[in-house]
């Protein structure tokens, strides 16, 4: 359910502004972003998983959060964030 350090480590330098960047709000999504597709894809075997379920809504609610203040504060970051990871929104 949850992803593996090489799999962070990629993410990070995929979506980090600067060197070193673990922070921005870009990285935080996109790392949200992949534990949520994990959580997704165990609710489709385990269904009745409702602690689970709690978790996800609440990461589903963080990033949320997290993209509202992106939109907010720099809208091009925004758009492209969505595009890259292929976000409704």
């Amino acid at each position: 359910m949850s992803i593996t350090a090489e799999r962070k480590a990629e993410l990070i330098h995929t979506f980090a502004r600067t060197e070193g960047d673990t922070g921005s709000a870009e990285v935080q999504v996109a790392i949200l972003s992949e534990r949520i597709a994990n959580l997704t894809e165990h609710f489709k075997t385990h269904k009745k998983d409702n602690h689970s379920r709690r978790g996800l809504l609440k990461l589903v609610s963080q990033r949320r959060r997290l993209l509202d203040h992106l939109k907010d504060s720099d809208g091009g970051r925004y758009k492209s964030l969505i595009e890259t990871l292929g976000l409704r929104r």
